[in-house]
């Protein structure tokens, strides 16, 4: 039943972070970071979205090994559930096109985002491969959790644009609110976790 309960909260994040990309697409008022740089490549390769957001994912693996990060069954199935559920999204989300309603399903995403980073990375199962380089530079280094996403997120946004990825006025402004918003929302969620289920921390700490 304990495992049941960690692949719950698993599970569910993992839908909800794939759900929570299609909404900042259909925004369009700039991607997120990662999904510049997967369009980028989508663009180059004439792949779809979702296979290029698996792909990236499976090499970003590979700056692991530096950081000294262990993959887990968490890790497996965010590489495999994250791009289908943000193709899934995509299918099923309209594109608004009033401004307001684009900028309000904007916001909505990546509020969607930080907390559904909370909610899967919560029951301990493993980071996917783009948290565990931020899990990875928090342990290896002492950065705060928030200074470490922002970091990753820039660096990433900047090689997606010169891959000719779609950057926008929305792609500034999730690069530099995610950080913040994870730094509160993956211990809130580590502890709602451990207080109920009695399991250890997760595989980051507060970032305090």
């Amino acid at each position: 039943m304990h495992m049941t309960r960690r692949m719950a909260w698993l599970l569910a994040g993992l839908v909800l972070y794939g759900l929570s990309i299609s909404m900042i697409v259909r925004a369009h008022i700039g991607l997120d970071p990662w999904s510049v740089l997967a369009q980028g490549i989508a663009r180059t390769t004439g792949m779809s979205f979702g296979v290029v957001t698996d792909l990236v994912g499976v090499c970003v693996l590979l700056l692991w090994w530096p950081l000294s990060q262990r993959p887990g069954l968490g890790t497996v199935l965010n590489v495999l559930l994250v791009g289908p559920a943000a193709d899934l999204g995509l299918w099923l989300i309209p594109a608004p096109s009033a401004v307001a309603a684009r900028l309000l399903l904007f916001v909505a995403g990546v509020g969607l985002l930080s907390v559904a980073t909370g909610l899967y990375l919560a029951p301990r199962l493993g980071p996917g491969p783009r948290d565990g380089l931020m899990t990875g530079l928090h342990s290896r280094f002492g950065w705060r959790l928030g200074w470490a996403r922002t970091c990753v997120e820039v660096s990433v946004l900047i090689a997606g644009f010169l891959l000719g990825g779609q950057v926008g006025f929305g792609t500034a402004l999730e690069a530099l609110m995610i950080g913040p918003l994870v730094h509160r929302t993956v211990p809130w969620f580590r502890d709602r976790f451990v207080s109920s289920y009695g399991v250890g921390p997760v595989l980051v700490g507060s970032g305090s």
